[in-house]
Parts: structure tokens; sequence; C-alpha cells
């Protein structure tokens, strides 16, 4: 199984296509020693387990860490752990149901409609300044940015501090890697530790002055029992609508571009009609999706095509795989810029399906197509390489001229 899916490996993250493809051929459930998980290859069953509740995100609703047979995390990581598990993301019922609708009532279709001449602004800003420069860094100089400025605008983080807002971001996100190092985690905690500060002052100076931005929303946002977030709530929240919220649409960008780079044809038919850009944007998270892994606990046992997989265990559903698999599309393996039918898992499904999905797809329109109107013969400067990260795989740079 090492030689097959390798996640530690530069040529596995360059390309990891090829060896789901075997894990798809030899099952549909593989025990993989190194990360102690059960690797879910298939659509059908990833996107069955999704939306499964005998899995959950956290097991700590129902059972200790020791009930559970896992050891508890190390004192010192404790500042991460307090603002990762009180996140939507990590949380089950009943307390994800009742932060996700509170949230809900702030992060309304309304909120994503506000922002709309903002980013398409954001945008255009950004891009002409890239193409008056004659290209560059396409990550750091576009993709970057744009969706940071926009979270930021969303919760009303002052102009001068949003430079600090990406950093602390890429430090958490770290730990969401397999097997993070101890140096990976003592960054995630300082980050946590100095971004929690920042949101707890924020969110002080929102109670004295409310104004229009989303932090002013969670404050004031409450259900028909009086009942609100917590300020912990709140600032985890926060982290994630940041973390959650720029780091696909960040990687979903490069990723996309390098991938029409590679595809003139595609592109060129693009250029032609930017009618095609909705269903560009959802081909292009299913092609090569910044997501590549998504783990859940099993809170009781499954059954995945005979094989029992105890509670207490961890899957990896693989979302790259279940991205590419022909079982669910037609020519996975190929770019369809106007594929209708796809049904990509790239935003997850299910209770923890992405609440800034309708957001990202607005930013993501918006960038490709400013990018495409000005700088229409954009190329490749030279190969760009992938971070070693790979659940959250993405590349260091793309560099382009204009």
């Amino acid at each position: 199984m090492a030689e097959t899916f390798d996640p530690w490996s530069p040529s596995f993250v360059a390309d990891p296509y090829p060896a789901y493809a075997e894990l798809r051929a030899r099952g549909r459930a593989h025990w993989y020693e190194p990360t102690r998980q059960w690797l879910i290859p298939h659509h059908a069953d990833v996107s069955a387990l999704l939306r499964d509740r005998r899995l959950g995100r956290t097991y700590l609703h129902r059972f200790t860490h020791e009930e559970f047979g896992r050891t508890p995390p190390p004192p010192g990581h404790e500042p991460f752990h307090v603002l990762n598990d009180h996140g939507l993301l990590d949380l089950e019922a009943p307390d994800h149901t009742r932060i996700r609708r509170l949230v809900s009532k702030a992060f309304t279709p309304r909120t994503v409609e506000r922002l709309a001449p903002t980013v398409r602004r954001l945008a255009a800003e950004l891009v002409g300044a890239f193409v008056a420069q004659g290209g560059g860094d396409l990550l750091s100089a576009v993709a970057e940015p744009l969706p940071v400025a926009v979270i930021a605008e969303m919760l009303g983080v002052p102009e001068p501090d949003r430079v600090l807002l990406r950093p602390w971001s890429a430090d958490i996100c770290g730990m969401y890697e397999l097997n993070p190092s101890e140096e990976t985690a003592r960054r995630a905690v300082r980050a946590s530790v100095e971004f929690s500060a920042y949101l707890r002052e924020l969110i002080a100076v929102r109670r004295e002055s409310p104004g229009e931005d989303l932090v002013s929303a969670l404050i004031a946002a409450h259900d028909e029992g009086g009942d609100r977030l917590s300020e912990q709530e709140m600032i985890s929240t926060c982290v994630l609508l940041l973390n959650a919220g720029h780091e696909a649409t960040v990687n979903t960008t490069a990723n996309g571009w390098r991938t029409l780079l590679r595809h003139p044809g595609q592109l060129e038919a693009l250029r032609a009609d930017q009618g095609l850009l909705p269903t560009a944007v959802e081909e292009l998270l299913r092609y090569d999706t910044p997501l590549q892994l998504f783990e859940r606990w099993v809170l009781d046992d499954i059954e995945v095509a005979g094989v029992t997989i105890p509670r207490g265990s961890e899957v990896a559903l693989l979302f790259g795989s279940a991205n590419r698999d022909p079982a669910a599309f037609d020519r996975p393996g190929e770019l369809d810029l106007g594929r209708t039918e796809n049904p990509h898992v790239s935003l997850g499904a299910g209770v923890h399906y992405c609440l800034g999905a309708p957001l990202a797809r607005l930013e993501l329109a918006s960038s490709f197509g400013e990018l495409l109107t000005r700088a229409p013969k954009m190329r490749l400067a030279e190969e760009p390489e992938w971070k070693p990260g790979f659940v959250i795989r993405g590349l260091r740079e793309l560099r382009v001229e204009v």
C-alpha cells in the first residue's frame, strides 16, 4: 500500500491520480498503517459516508478520549484544540446544529449578494495591477489577496491588520496535514493564541459599536429561545470562515490556472465564451480539487463492501480519487469545462457541506473572468512546484507572463 499511496512523496503529491486509480481497482476500503486510517477511494462510498451519521468529525460529544481508544492531545496543544473544537467543521449535533443555525442567520445569501460588487471590484483591481506589471506570481498577486480581502471585509477587519490573517491561517491549517510535526504544532498553537486574542479585541469593539460586518451580525444572532453564540464560538467561527473561506479558493485559483494553461483548447473555448464560467468553475474544482482528503471518526461500526470498520477507527475520504471515479463521471481524466453532470465532492456533503460555497463560486468566477478578459495571452513563465502538503494541496507559486 505504501508504494501506491505515499502522501509524503513529492512525486505522489505532484500527480496522485494514477495511485488513486490503482486504489479504486484494488478495492473500496484499504487499511493504511502509516496514518492508521482506512482509505476510501470510490465516489459512491465517499458521498455516502459524508452523509452517514455513524461517522463524525469529532467523537467527544459521545465518548472521552479513553473510551474511544485514543490518546488525548498534549496539554501544550490546547490553544489550537480549543479554537478548532468550537468551530463548525469539527462539531457534531447538537452543538453543530445550534451553531450552524445561528451562523446561518448572519451568513445569509443576502450577505453574499451584498458582497458581490466588492468582490468584483477587488478582483478587477488585483488583476489590473497584475497585468500592468506584466505578470509575476499569480498566487501571491491575485489568488491569495482576493479571498483574504473578502473575508476581512466581511469580518470588518481594518485594512492595516489584514496582512496578519494569511500567515495565521497557514500556520493553523498545517495541523490538518497527515501526522503533523511538533514544529508544525508549535506554529499552530502560537497562531491560535494570537488570532484568538485579536478576535477577542475585535468582538469587544463591535459589542460597543456594532457595524454592518459579520462579527456584529454574529454578536446579534439569536434563535427563538434567545440562545446566542458564546465568545469562543464566535472566535472559532471567524477563524473557520477565514481558513475554509480562502484556503480552498486560493488553491483552486492557482491549480485551476495551471490546469487551464495545460489544456489550451479548453482555455480558448472559455475565452471565446465566458458564459461557460459557472460550469468551468465546477469542473476545475473537480479536476484538481484543493482538498484531497477529509477525515471522519467511526462512531458506530460500519461496513464498506464487506469490510467491517469498527468504532474508534478513522476513515480518510479521498476526495481527489472520488472526483476521478469513472463510475460517477464520464471521461473523468479529461477536462471538460462544459460538463453539466458533475457531482463532485470538493465542497463536501451532508451537514458539513461548505457554508461558504456561494461566496467561493463568486470569487472564483470574478477572478477567472477578469484574467480571461485582461490577460488573453497569459502563459506559464516556468513550471510550478507543489507545496509538500497533501491534504490541502496547492502550488508554491504560479509564475506567468501576460
